[in-house]
């Protein structure tokens, strides 16, 4: 059992902080912008709550951390009242914020000069992958503290790996954004090709499941996506937060991402069709408004 903070009580952090209390077994104190989560938090899963992230990650072990974006993750960790301010020697932070690699190389920088380990973590399953604790969990820092820190994550994850330096967890987790974007654009439009064409959408479903075509997409979200039900994950907000950091990493490397920049614009019809908060499968509704 280790003496653990999380920050960020979010749809993703709110079941992993959970899971560290009741998989983990570990002592558990949470923090979260809105006071009033954080009691929710406790009222749930015993532990405690701190008034700021200092005071949580006073004389912890480990600061988990899982908020919005670059701006978000500097508050709560190099602000004012941010953990690192008060995080001992030897701890180790690991943030599954997903955030630039940037921003993870800094951390672990300053981590560094203040004598304790950074690890970037971001993560992949959605909501339902954080309330069931099977996320898939992309590392990045140094080898020695992700053998630590991967005991803990272990209470939420079904696959945790080190990548690489820091920041190549946010690099992989870029990786993932791409694909997705993609494939889901993909099934879009063969979903909505398929009911153009007048074929039995289960009769198809069923069978080019089972061939080149299949995907986690196709087998969880077909049936939603063809009946426009876009309430089952990550939102179109979020995830263009998220391909907004993979054009950017894009022109910092040279990678070209052609698909990847369309498919933002998609998304972008998307938000003005009053789609911000639906999932991402939502990409078929500007295909079936025609």
């Amino acid at each position: 059992m280790a003496k653990v903070a999380f920050l960020g009580l979010g749809v993703m952090g709110y079941p992993m902080a959970g899971h560290l209390k009741t998989k983990g077994g570990h002592e558990v104190t949470v923090y979260n912008r809105t006071g009033a989560k954080a009691e929710k938090w406790v009222a749930q899963f015993g532990g405690k709550s701190a008034p700021t992230p200092k005071q949580a990650a006073e004389g912890q072990d480990f600061v988990m951390c899982c908020v919005g974006n670059d701006d978000d993750l500097r508050q709560v960790t190099l602000g004012p009242d941010g953990a690192f301010a008060a995080m001992k020697k030897g701890t180790i932070f690991v943030d599954h914020t997903t955030a630039s690699a940037e921003i993870a190389r800094d951390l672990y920088k300053a981590g560094q000069e203040r004598g304790f380990d950074v690890i970037d973590a971001p993560v992949s399953g959605g909501q339902a992958g954080a309330e069931n604790g099977v996320l898939t969990v992309m590392c990045g820092g140094d080898a020695e503290a992700f053998a630590r820190a991967e005991k803990v994550i272990a209470a939420y994850a079904r696959a945790c790996n080190l990548m690489g330096a820091p920041g190549a967890g946010q690099l992989a987790k870029m990786v993932n954004q791409i694909c997705i974007a993609g494939l889901v654009q993909g099934l879009s439009e063969g979903l909505h090709f398929a009911k153009k064409a007048g074929l039995d959408i289960e009769k198809l479903i069923a069978t080019i499941s089972k061939g080149a075509a299949q995907s986690w997409q196709m087998e969880n979200r077909y049936k939603t996506m063809a009946e426009g039900q876009f309430d089952f994950g990550f939102a179109v907000d979020w995830m263009r937060k998220d391909l907004g950091i993979c054009m950017a990493e894009a022109r910092r490397n040279g990678a070209h991402l052609p698909v990847t920049a369309l498919v933002d614009q998609f998304y972008s019809d998307v938000q003005a069709m009053g789609g911000k908060r639906w999932d991402t499968s939502s990409l078929i509704a500007r295909l079936d408004r025609f």
